[in-house]
């Protein structure tokens, strides 16, 4: 099947002011998004930042619910108590935190915007077939993402807090958390979350490339179901049903990994015999 355009009749200095166009209008949304976040700060503080401090947070009344059912007592979340406060301990604190969650509030809006830009950049160098599946390609894409951001928030990210708030080494001391490590915490959750969760993705171009087989995430899945449930033990609290939670997304998506992967393989070979 024939390319409408070959990727090699650009030429590389074609490709780097592709490149810096692509980089101007991803920070254009992107600053455009923060802009528009910088203007909800009471919504954005109050009611997602800190949220998952609230007692009452749909999470933990959720794990309360399930721990319950499973026959559990639950005590971890049905009796949560919030024993620390967060400050801001230096003058230009409190701004900061502003502007660089507006900033991560962007980008989170602005990802399929970014998704779009990318897949153009990279559209010269693909079939005319795969051009026609950009719509499917960005919707998943950008649905496995946001599904990310909001497993990371509604997941990790309690349980994290929950096992961190929780953790004494001496009644002698009190948690005074700093407003940035608070926000930190909630930020470098959800949007790792977000990139983890674009794992089919990357490995549908790893396959494309020829440098991830199925036959090869198939001999590792054990290597990786011990990463996840280290993984898993390390956030949650020493509770087996909320393991279990965190515990099952991640093995969806390894094994979803490698079922795409031998999806592209089988195309790419049917495609050689054709040829």
């Amino acid at each position: 099947m024939a390319r409408k355009k070959n990727a090699n009749e650009m030429s590389f200095l074609d490709h780097l002011e592709e490149l810096r166009w692509l980089l101007i209008r991803s920070t254009l949304a992107i600053v455009v998004a923060s802009t528009v976040a910088f203007f909800f700060s009471d919504f954005i503080f109050d009611k997602i930042i800190f949220g998952p401090k609230d007692p009452n947070f749909i999470t933990y009344r959720w794990f309360c619910e399930v721990s319950k059912f499973f026959g559990s007592t639950g005590e971890g979340f049905c009796d949560y108590k919030i024993n620390f406060d967060v400050q801001s301990r230096v003058m230009s604190g409190q701004f900061n935190a502003h502007i660089w969650t507006s900033i991560t509030a962007g980008f989170i809006l602005a990802f399929p915007f970014i998704l779009w830009e990318c897949w153009k950049f990279i559209s010269p160098a693909l079939y005319d077939k795969e051009k026609k599946n950009a719509k499917v390609f960005l919707a998943i894409a950008s649905f496995l993402f946001f599904l990310g951001v909001l497993f990371g928030y509604f997941i990790i990210t309690p349980l994290s807090i929950n096992f961190l708030a929780g953790y004494q080494v001496s009644t002698q001391i009190h948690n005074d958390i700093d407003l940035d490590s608070y926000i930190s915490l909630i930020r470098s959750t959800t949007l790792s979350c977000g990139l983890v969760f674009e794992l089919p993705i990357v490995m549908f171009f790893l396959s494309k490339l020829g440098l991830i087989t199925p036959a090869f995430l198939r001999k590792y899945r054990k290597y990786a179901i011990v990463i996840i449930l280290i993984i898993a033990a390390i956030v949650t609290p020493p509770d087996v049903v909320s393991q279990i939670i965190v515990t099952i997304p991640l093995l969806i998506l390894y094994e979803l990994s490698i079922y795409i992967s031998g999806w592209v393989l089988k195309n790419k070979l049917k495609n050689e015999q054709s040829s």
